[in-house]
């Protein structure tokens, strides 16, 4: 091998090194290396101006401007590779990346991305938030990466619009507000959710529960059992409802309602629904979950399924579940099954505008309707654990009679010795058996 081969090869390695150093990590620039980067940021906006305002960053805009970038890094008079790759990253976050938060976006175990300000970002990673020190340049840079973020889903933030709610084509939601309801500055969340839904077989190997409670969850689906999968925020509710969803049989049809589309699945019969806010700068109506709802049952589903029901939504989909949609699934915030029972569900019907309901009113809608409560908990590690399967058993002094079959207690789960026989004789009816020794205490 000659010696310019050798001298070629070896300056490539420096190169590919220099580029592994920096590309997962957030990049802090030095005052030089930031006026470095703000030329030929500059320069890049003037090359690929008129360019981006037809096009936009479209991918074949985006590998030019990356081209373009690679040549004026290169011109640079630095002879340290590895700031070379630090510029370049600061470069191409800011001109089609997300700044600092690119590489968060790319990290598997980052669930979600907390920008309280544009020099204070926090994660939550394997359920547990920390904080980072990465930081947008200002004020201004941030807004930039938010309209980066929300304009392709053709939403805007301005001060008619200071607050946005939005999806991004990989599932992920996102929320941003800007003064003047956040008064301290912008503010941006992102929530992410997994890249394929959870198996049973994987909630196992997280120690979210047991294996009895799996085949129980799993033959109470299939059985067609009425299911509310309760929780507190980033509890995991979401994504234990797409597991559920598993042991729904594939010949039965299926309508999915969500305020932004998260649920996966691979399914042929499901059709997906989702809620649009109101715009009056295009001219388009708000249509709720509520309303989508009541369209569904004209859809002739077997079961509808509610992402999340958080207001009088709750009366159209119970009433749902007692006429001919057994099986249906949502999921409601709350404490635990008592307290979505006792308190969360007087707020929600509550909300139900057109009449009032007693308390027994209620009760009895719900006892007719509803058979089981799967209740998950985010734990002080960050874990998540079902620790409530509750059975609605019917009525006792005109009151919800609630009796916990499996529970998550004193660091392990335990059956609690209850057998839920009203709700095995429903599942029997729709052919599905289910071995009673699973309910012995051990």
């Amino acid at each position: 091998m000659s010696l310019l081969t050798e001298r070629i090869r070896k300056d490539v390695e420096k190169k590919n090194r220099a580029a592994r150093s920096v590309e997962s990590v957030a990049v802090h620039p030095t005052a030089t290396e930031q006026e470095m980067a703000d030329q030929v940021i500059q320069t890049v906006s003037e090359q690929f101006k008129e360019e981006i305002s037809k096009s936009g960053l479209s991918e074949d805009v985006q590998k030019k401007i990356r081209e373009y970038v690679k040549g004026e890094i290169f011109k640079i008079p630095v002879n340290d590779y590895t700031v070379k790759a630090r510029i370049e990253k600061v470069v191409l976050s800011s001109i089609i990346g997300l700044g600092p938060i690119d590489s968060f976006l790319h990290d598997p175990e980052i669930t979600e991305i907390i920008v309280q300000r544009f020099n204070h970002i926090s994660i939550e990673r394997n359920g547990l938030v920390e904080q980072t020190d990465a930081e947008f340049v200002s004020e201004e840079h941030l807004m930039t990466v938010i309209n980066r973020i929300i304009q392709p889903v053709g939403r805007q933030i301005n001060l008619h619009t200071p607050l946005v709610d939005a999806r991004l084509k990989d599932g992920s939601r996102v929320n941003s507000t800007i003064p003047p309801i956040s008064p301290d500055g912008a503010t941006l969340t992102i929530r992410r959710f997994p890249e394929k839904a959870y198996t049973g077989e994987d909630y196992l190997a997280f120690h979210s529960l047991d294996e009895k409670m799996l085949y129980f969850l799993m033959k109470a689906v299939e059985g067609k059992a009425s299911t509310i999968v309760s929780g507190g925020t980033g509890s995991g509710k979401t994504t234990l409802l797409n597991m559920l969803l598993l042991g729904i049989p594939e010949n039965e049809l299926v309508v999915t309602i969500e305020d932004s589309c998260e649920l996966k699945h691979n399914r042929s019969n499901i059709r997906r629904l989702e809620a649009r806010i109101a715009s009056a700068e295009l001219g388009i109506m708000s249509v709720s979950v509520r309303a989508l709802v009541k369209n569904a049952l004209r859809m002739r589903p077997d079961r509808i399924i509610v992402g999340e029901i958080r207001d009088e939504t709750i009366v159209d989909m119970v009433s749902a579940m007692s006429t001919g949609h057994e099986g249906s699934l949502s999921t409601v915030h709350a404490n635990s099954p008592t307290n979505l029972i006792n308190a969360r569900m007087p707020i929600l019907y509550s909300m139900y505008g057109d009449s009032a309901f007693t308390p027994e009113a209620q009760a009895i809608q719900l006892s007719e309707a509803l058979d089981l409560i799967v209740h998950v908990s985010r734990m002080v590690d960050g874990t998540r654990k079902i620790t409530h399967i509750t059975h609605v058993a019917g009525l006792e002094q005109r009151r919800l009679k609630l009796q916990d079959i499996f529970v998550y207690r004193d660091g392990k789960f335990q059956a609690t010795g209850y057998i839920p026989k009203k709700l095995l004789e429903k599942m029997k009816n729709n052919k599905v058996t289910v071995d009673e020794s699973i309910f012995n205490r051990m």
